[in-house]
């Protein structure tokens, strides 16, 4: 699941944030280096859901997972919901 949630991530940044991006690895920093804004976080998040197909926790999302692409592709990886 962290790998397709990476690979959603790197899909869509340039979508949620309008703009073409310099090739963006794991490492790079969402807010600093990447662009990314606090509304554009949700509307990734989003974005995310619909492109896997799955609903994410985000209750317990703080700073530390936003640090860097990699971090959130973790997040994400750990907090889906399972469907009943």
């Amino acid at each position: 699941m962290r790998s397709r949630a990476l690979d959603g991530i790197l899909l869509l940044l340039p979508r949620v944030l309008k703009r073409d991006l310099p090739e963006v690895t794991e490492n790079a920093c969402l807010f600093d280096e990447v662009g990314l804004t606090s509304a554009a976080t949700l509307e990734l998040i989003l974005e995310l859901e619909d492109h896997l197909d799955v609903q994410i926790d985000v209750e317990g999302i703080d700073q530390d997972d936003l640090r860097s692409v990699g971090t959130l592709a973790g997040f994400v990886a750990g907090h889906v919901i399972a469907e009943d």
